[in-house]
């Protein structure tokens, strides 16, 4: 092994050094390396994967400064059921988590990882969640023994010595660790450890379970972070909408997966409202940090410095600012690969699929007559956020920007209208708390089951989900000047299932309503669920809608509601104690108004 005595180290902070030699000692690498974000040093860093095969390159005239890399075929998603949060007590992680007893993940995870680094080099990534210096940011350190790993982190986090700069002599920091080890699927773990601000991932390459700065960090130890210190990790967009006046409001939004958060997060406004001067501005696509300013208001940021996609479905159509940043600069994950040209193709990326490709698996295929797919379906690109078309000059701004709607929603096919404002903000906990979704014919199982995803969080909240309602609704009494918080379900179907509402950029009409409400520019009408848009305060300008159809999408079902009831106080008692009595009142109150 490389001593450590003659290894460049970027700080002196004694509590990383103690614990970077713990990791040494368990994982004994044959060489060490500090990253320290360098341009010379990540250049040299690429150069080794391409040699090793790692990453290969792909087309620098279409693609410049673009990579590609593969992993292995079981190791293509986050795997809930090998994700642990081990926090002291059970009751601690709730029922929302898997639990481990701390003392038992450490051991496990020492067996694994003891000698997992011989004849390998272990990279040490200091790195900023936030930007560098930002009252919201908090640091971390990431080590791995994947080049893959220290490249993505480059572009998903602010990394090397400017963090540990800031980090100066202070314990305040989470501590990551990551080994390839064997990739054994059977001993493939992710340890959260909330209480002791440390993640251990072991046995996976893929990047959901190895870029600890993403969800492991910015969602899982950061919402227990916030829980203690008085602040929120919730996984949501941000975006900006302005106005022909120049004028920016803020939207945070938080959607269950396969509901269009992205595309939201990048959105284009329809036509009509673009001749006039409206804009959106994406801040982030996926995970916020919100804090109460001076003001009593909401401000947040997004702590990540790229985006993690989802690549099939992606295109010119469906998500150009998605698409356009993926232009240079990213690595793309599990796609296809044209040979004709050395180019990047997935499904429905246009509509000429390749004859002549690997697919993601490495094997010959050709889109005339290929039965599989090119690309796997949670293939990604890594891509920085600079790069969007739509990325706000704000995006990076230590202060954040000020939030003055946060958006639930999910995809219900009959029950939730298109567009709905809670009373207030113990309303709104109550909405966001009830957060669900219907299975499509697309998923696994029965169509049209219910699943409830609270705030979108349910995979990624950190403890208790009985007590992070109870934060939210703490954080209600601190905020003077609350934000909004509405509902929207852009799935609503007819009795055929075909989609009353177009959806895509024509969602920016609902924004605009929104802003409208927080801005008491427009009155709404009071119903059994919340606060309802008047048919004609929505913009319908452009498009083939009547107010009657609209209104249609508007319409409450009250015995469809009365039975959502049932599955929502099922869905609660799962939390027992820790479900604060607030959200009791605000179901018996949905109740009695629905009768």
């Amino acid at each position: 092994m490389q001593s450590i005595a003659s290894i460049k180290v970027l700080t002196k902070n004694k509590n990383v050094l103690r614990w970077v030699n713990e990791v040494v000692n368990m994982t004994n690498p044959d060489e060490i390396m500090w990253i320290d974000g360098s341009a010379e040093q990540l250049s040299m860093l690429r150069e080794e994967a391409v040699e090793s095969g790692e990453l290969l390159p792909l087309n620098q005239e279409k693609y410049p400064r673009c990579y590609y890399h593969r992993t292995d075929e079981n190791d293509v998603a986050r795997m809930e059921d090998k994700t642990f949060i081990c926090s002291r007590t059970k009751e601690n992680a709730g029922p929302n988590n898997n639990w481990m007893k701390p003392d038992e993940a450490y051991k496990l995870g020492e067996e694994i990882f003891t000698n997992s680094m011989v004849g390998r080099t272990m990279y040490i990534i200091p790195y900023s969640m936030g930007p560098v210096g930002s009252p919201f940011s908090k640091i971390g350190f990431e080590i791995t023994d994947s080049i893959y790993v220290v490249l993505n982190m480059n572009i998903m986090t602010r990394i090397g010595k400017k963090a540990v700069d800031v980090l100066k002599d202070s314990n305040d920091f989470v501590r990551g660790v990551h080994a390839k080890c064997t990739l054994d699927i059977n001993n493939r773990f992710i340890f959260h450890f909330p209480e002791d601000n440390t993640i251990w991932s072991c046995n996976s390459a893929y990047g959901g379970n190895v870029l600890l700065g993403k969800k492991c960090f910015a969602l899982r130890i950061a919402s227990y972070q916030g829980y203690k210190e008085g602040w929120m990790a919730e996984h949501m967009l941000i975006l900006g909408i302005e106005n022909p006046k120049g004028e920016v409001k803020y939207i945070s939004a938080a959607f269950p997966s396969a509901c269009g958060k992205t595309n939201l997060a990048m959105l284009i406004p329809p036509e009509g409202y673009k001749t006039k001067g409206y804009k959106v501005w994406t801040v982030g696509d996926d995970i916020a940090w919100l804090k109460v300013g001076e003001d009593g208001r909401l401000w947040a940021i997004n702590p990540e410095a790229g985006f993690f996609g989802v690549a099939p479905g992606t295109s010119s159509s469906s998500n150009y600012n998605a698409l356009m940043s993926t232009k240079k600069d990213t690595i793309f994950t599990n796609v296809a690969i044209n040979l004709d040209d050395n180019s990047v193709w997935w499904e429905k990326l246009d509509k000429n699929p390749p004859v002549n490709a690997l697919d993601w698996k490495g094997n010959p295929w050709n889109g005339k007559t290929a039965t599989t797919k090119a690309a796997h379906p949670n293939s990604r690109f890594t891509a920085p956020a600079k790069n969007c078309p739509s990325i706000s000059p704000n995006w990076e701004s230590p202060s954040g920007v000020p939030i003055s709607a946060i958006v639930f929603g999910g995809r219900r096919a009959k029950t939730a209208p298109l567009v709905y404002e809670s009373r207030n903000w113990q309303h709104g906990v109550f909405v966001g708390s009830t957060l669900a979704s219907e299975t499509t014919a697309a998923a696994a199982g029965k169509v049209g089951v219910i699943r409830r995803d609270p705030m979108a969080m349910l995979p990624f909240c950190g403890y208790n989900m009985g007590d992070y309602f109870g934060h939210w609704l703490e954080m209600g009494e601190k905020t003077s000047n609350p934000p909004k918080i509405f509902h929207v379900n852009w799935f609503r179907t007819d009795n055929d299932g075909n989609f009353l509402w177009p959806g895509y950029g024509d969602n920016f009409r609902i924004l605009d309503w929104i802003i409208k409400r927080c801005e008491e520019e427009v009155e709404a009408v009071e119903s059994p669920i919340g606060y309802l848009p008047k048919a004609k305060d929505i913009n319908l300008d452009g498009l083939e809608m009547t107010e009657e159809k609209l209104n249609s999408l508007l319409h409450i079902d009250k015995d469809l509601w009365m039975e959502d009831t049932k599955n929502i106080e099922e869905f609660y008692s799962k939390f027992g104690d820790r479900l604060p009595k607030q959200l009791k009142d605000e179901l018996n109150l949905l109740k009695n108004n629905l009768k």
